[in-house]
């Protein structure tokens, strides 16, 4: 998908100075080096700071899915952090559990900052900003829409979840709160109508289960059969490590 459509044939001929790594070569094609997984020449594997002869045939397959995050110890799952572009894909993810950090005016070098400083996926439409060195893990977010948004970072990352646990508007994290608590904040109707409150313990967001809760639970329902699928190999993704490209270079 990242190639220009005159160019994605199976096997592409590549002109090679002799000197680049390989890289540096599926790079110079379009695609971005997070998006390149695992290579190999005459069967054998290489990394991207290979340089290869003239002649070899160089496999690149997609990244596998799901793909494995360097996780610390104790941690459940990947931490990620959304671009500007997806906001509401940061939104869904919350509601899923996932620690998600979103800003609306961060640039391109402060992204690249707090996802090193945080150890955090960095999930992006932006190509050039996956071809920025410095970056220590980033994947580019599939699909227009939130909803072929959030299939697709499931099925690469296949994460724990961990629903209802976090401020969709914030991430921080939520705690069950006693309706005496906080009924004086709340509307005449939903004092009446509701029972069971959560609230953020940074930005003191209530929620409680509201006209939107059938959806939000069909998210959640949706999600959680996709990720149990894909970690038992019957996902049926978008990607995977069947599909591949091969350069000849000369």
């Amino acid at each position: 998908m990242f190639l220009p459509a005159a160019r994605r044939e199976p096997v592409r001929r590549v002109p090679y100075d002799g000197t680049s790594t390989l890289g540096h070569l599926v790079e110079s094609l379009g695609v971005p080096l997070p998006e390149a997984g695992p290579m190999t020449i005459g069967g054998e594997p290489v990394d991207a700071a290979t340089r290869p002869a003239d002649g070899d045939e160089v496999l690149v397959r997609s990244v596998p899915r799901p793909q494995p995050v360097p996780l610390e110890s104790g941690q459940l799952a990947p931490r990620f952090l959304l671009d500007v572009h997806l906001g509401t894909l940061a939104r869904r993810m919350r509601l899923l559990g996932l620690d998600t950090a979103y800003h609306n005016d961060m640039d391109d070098p402060a992204l690249v900052v707090q996802a090193n400083e945080e150890r955090r996926v960095l999930l992006t439409q932006d190509r050039g900003l996956l071809r920025r060195r410095a970056l220590w893990f980033g994947a580019y977010v599939r699909g227009p829409k939130p909803d072929g948004q959030l299939r697709d970072m499931l099925e690469r990352f296949a994460p724990v979840l961990r629903p209802w646990t976090r401020c969709t508007a914030c991430n921080g994290a939520l705690v069950q709160v006693d309706k005496t608590e906080i009924e004086r904040d709340l509307e005449a109707g939903t004092r009446r109508s509701y029972d069971v409150y959560g609230r953020c313990e940074r930005c003191g967001q209530v929620y409680w289960r509201g006209a939107h809760g059938d959806h939000l639970e069909e998210i959640v329902r949706e999600a959680t059969r996709l990720v149990e699928d894909v970690r038992a190999g019957t996902g049926g993704g978008t990607g995977g490590t069947d599909r591949a490209g091969a350069a000849v270079l000369e």
